[in-house]
Formats: C-alpha cells, structure tokens, sequence
C-alpha cells in the first residue's frame, strides 16, 4: 500500500505541542491514539473518523495491542459508503485472524445492504442477494425458495402481498434453510424473521419527504438477520436455523392497499388496517406465522419497526421485547458481550390488545401520529399474536440500524448492529 499511516495505540496521554487531551497525535508517517481504558473501543472508531476525515485512506495497525475488538472498532470506523480504505491488520492467531476477516466481511455487507439505493434494491435483488451471500458460506447446507407476487396469496401470505401489491416491483418471500450434515428432517432450533420494506413511502398514509428520504434503510431488519445468520455460519453454527425474509416496496398506485382494508392471515386472525405506514409488522405477521409452522423452539425478529423505539433509545440502542425474562436477559448479556448496545422496552399480554378495532379482531396500529404513547410496545404486542404458543420469542426494534448523518463514531447510513448479538445468541441457544 503506497502512503501508509501506520495507527499506534498507547495508554499514555499525548505529549509535546499536542495537548494532552487530544485523542491523536502525529509523528512522521504514524500517528498514535491514546486511551483512557474506559471507553477504548469508542476511542478508536473516534480516531478513526478522524483519520478519514483528514484524507487517509491507507492504514498499517501496529504493536501488539491491537486485540480483536479495538481492531474491529477501527474497521467499523472507517468504513464509508462513499469507498473503504485499505486497512492491514495487526496478526492475530490463525481462528482470530479468520473470525475477524469473516466479522469485518459481513458486517460490511450488511451495512452496504441498507445503503444501496430503493432504484437498486428491489424486493426481488434483496431476497436473491441474501440467498447467495449466506450460501457462500456453506454452500451445500443451504437450499431456499422464493413464492413471488399473486403467488403470495395461493400461501395465504396476506400482509407482505397487500402491503406490496402497490408496486410494479413485485413483493417476496424468501424461505432459506441452513441445515447441517446430519440434521436430517428434525425440526430447525431457531426461525429468523427479518422485515424487508425496500423502500417505504408510507403507502396512503404517505410520509413527509424528511421522513421518507431514508426509507431506503426499512429492509434493516432483514439484512441485519441475514448477516447475523451468516456470521453464525461463519463461527461454525452446527444447528439448524431457517430464515424468513419478507420483503416488499410499500409505495402508492390504483393498486395499492388502503385504509379500511382487511386482511385475514393463514392463523384466521383478521386485521383493519387504519395506518398503511404501519405496515413492517404486517409483513413480519407472516414470517412469525411460517416461522411458528416450522417447529423452531426459538423465534427472532428484527424490524426498523417503529420511530417510538428511536425515541425511547435513540440511534445508539437497539430495542429488545420480550415475554421471556429469562430469553431478554441472555440477549442482554450477548450484547454486552459482543460490544453491542440493545435495550429492553416493555411488553406484556395488554399491550396486544391496544391496536382495538370495530371491524377486525385488531388494527395494524392506532388511528394517530406514531401509534400514541407506547408505540414500540403496542407493535411487539401486535406482533406477539402471530408467534405460536410456548415459543420462546423475541423481537429487536432496530432503532440503532442506521445513522441519517455521519457521526463521531460511525458513518451515515447502515450500522451493522445487532449481527453480532443475534449470532451469539444463535450460536448458544
């Protein structure tokens, strides 16, 4: 690599004419960025903003305390939609190097996902581009399927057709299924549900244009689930997991689904729909039932689901919903322990029945802004009809899935957050 930068890590504070405050300082062709050890991992991918905004876009990470995750704080620092710069990492052992190879490959992937653009991603490339990612990690243990359209409906597959139906584009389901050697036909012990809205202009409940310009991240969900399951793979998952993707466009035309509309779903529960802008739990409402119908014991979902979740944590937490205390707390620990943030909300039996309708045994929301107070929980509650009886379910609310503008941290756009968590959690379960 021509121009290299070679990045240092020292725990003593600057020293010469730099202050000793300042989080970098520059000697010839290395710069060294100093730590607290209280927030080092926060540090460097502050660092690393820092150094791409300067210009550097040829990194050397040396001495040895570079540990994998101040390594892959760097990698999360740097990366930028607009091209990532070339990084040689400090030599790990031969499992570390790879795992952290694998963890910087799909994280990357799954933040690119999230930032191409709604002309590119259709629900069609979404579904096939994910099939092929996950298969390249375990090519023969990986067999899916995809029911497209008007086909939606031979499956009773209502929501993720009526909320797509809109589009020329057509709406999708995507079925995969990892299934180690020697599982044979026992049933998976995990479903993965992700909401793949490609882009989402609110339907006839239509978004501002503030609102709506980064639409194009509502298939978060499903890309982050994707990445968690290939991260899982990659960590040598030895358990059979199916994944669900249920991906649509929801946007406006003669066809589209309206206010007033009822759906009536495979489980014989109906829905008024009084928000065409509520429509990601809709779509899950699927995924959660084939999910169910497939015998896994453990049920995950994850949505950019709702603005109440931002609200309540933020762009820095994922929200996590949960019947199960016992579930909410080993995913709590995942993510502590895989250097993520998520967040429990609340949920109980009540919040189901807060969506009330006179024509359906529920609505898709309430008829004002956001839901009303609670809204997160009202939409885990919604969600929480369509999971089977005695599954162990939970459901992340992606609040921290994208950034709108850069930050100090991380750029804008697709995050990443929540792979790592959801892959521990598949990986222990």
């Amino acid at each position: 690599m021509a121009n290299v930068l070679t990045v240092k890590l020292s725990s003593q504070p600057a020293s010469g004419v730099w202050n000793e405050k300042a989080n970098i300082s520059f000697e010839g062709d290395s710069v060294t960025v100093h730590l607290n050890g209280v927030m080092d991992v926060e540090q460097i991918q502050s660092a690393s903003r820092q150094l791409l905004a300067l210009g550097f876009r040829s990194f050397q990470l040396s001495g040895d305390d570079w540990g994998f995750e101040k390594q892959f704080a760097f990698a999360q620092g740097v990366y930028s939609p607009k091209g990532i710069p070339e990084v040689q990492y400090h030599s790990l052992s031969d499992e570390e190097n790879k795992d952290l190879q694998n963890l910087i490959k799909i994280s990357y992937w799954t933040r690119q996902q999230v930032n191409r653009t709604p002309e590119e991603m259709s629900p069609q490339v979404l579904a096939q581009d994910t099939a092929d990612f996950i298969a390249s990690f375990a090519p023969e243990n990986v067999s899916f399927r995809t029911i497209e359209g008007e086909e939606l409906l031979d499956h009773e597959l209502v929501g993720i057709h009526g909320v797509g139906r809109g589009s020329v584009r057509p709406p999708v389901l995507l079925e995969l299924d990892f299934c180690p050697d020697g599982w044979g036909d026992a049933a998976p012990i995990a479903a993965l549900v992700g909401k793949g809205i490609t882009f989402d202009s609110g339907g006839y409940s239509i978004k501002q244009s503030e609102s709506m310009l980064h639409m194009k991240a509502d298939m978060g969900g499903a890309a982050t689930v994707a990445g968690a399951l290939a991260l899982a793979i990659s960590r040598g998952l030895n358990k059979r997991v199916k994944l669900y993707l249920c991906c649509a466009e929801n946007l406006i035309s003669g066809h589209a689904y309206k206010l007033g509309d009822v759906l009536t779903y495979k489980n014989g529960l109906s829905v008024e729909i009084v928000n065409t802008d509520a429509e990601g739990r809709l779509v899950l409402a699927d995924g959660l039932i084939l999910a169910s119908e497939s015998g896994a014991e453990l049920i995950l979902d994850a949505a950019t689901l709702t603005g109440a979740a931002v609200t309540a944590l933020g762009e820095h937490y994922n929200a996590v919903f949960s019947f199960d205390k016992q579930l909410s707390d080993e995913i709590l620990g995942f993510s502590k322990a895989e250097n993520e943030n998520h967040w429990p909300l609340p949920l109980e039996p009540f919040h189901a029945a807060l969506a009330p309708s006179n024509y359906a045994d529920t609505a898709n929301s309430r008829p004002i802004k956001g839901g009303g107070p609670g809204g997160a929980s009202n939409a885990a509650g919604f969600l929480s009809r369509f999971v089977a009886k005695g599954r162990r379910w939970a459901h992340f609310d992606l609040a921290a899935c994208m950034l709108g503008s850069d930050s100090g941290y991380l750029s804008a756009g697709g995050t990443g957050k929540g792979i790592r968590t959801i892959a521990r959690t598949l990986l222990e379960e």
